[in-house]
């Protein structure tokens, strides 16, 4: 890899919809031979997971989580192209942010719901804040991507 290789960051959560950011991400590389950069976001869980749950084990479980949508969208696009993977513990939105800026990446994609609900309807989209506040372009991606 090299400095004029386009950079990609993309957010995986596990979910189809960030699975599908993931495909759109890895097709996209191939197109214009660039880098993917795959990122997961932790926070630590909110209320009662707090207790059942330690720092580590959320970091390790998202790990996980990450390796396993890389490997299996990889083998089912047939693509060998490198992916970078990158464990943050932070709020997925800001995580993403920081690392465009950080990576000075040429364009993230995102899904188009993740693993919201609840938190997502209190705090706002994370793809919607990233379109909003993204140094770079932004992809959103539907499921059937």
């Amino acid at each position: 890899m090299n400095e004029t290789e386009p950079r990609i960051l993309v957010g995986v959560d596990g979910s189809p919809g960030s699975r599908a950011a993931l495909r759109w991400a890895l097709r996209y590389a191939e197109l214009c031979d660039g880098r993917v950069i795959a990122l997961i976001a932790c926070a630590i869980p909110a209320l009662i997971d707090v207790a059942l749950m330690l720092e580590d084990d959320v970091a390790a479980n998202a790990k996980r989580e990450l390796e396993k949508a890389v490997e299996e969208t990889r083998a089912l696009l047939g693509t060998r192209r490198p992916v970078e993977r990158r464990v943050v513990r932070d709020h997925a939105a800001r995580a993403l942010l920081e690392e465009a800026r950080a990576q000075d990446v040429d364009l993230l994609v995102v899904g188009h719901r993740g693993h919201g609900g609840f938190v997502e309807a209190m705090l706002g989209s994370v793809s919607q804040h990233c379109v909003h506040h993204a140094p770079c372009p932004v992809v959103v991606v539907r499921r059937s991507a």
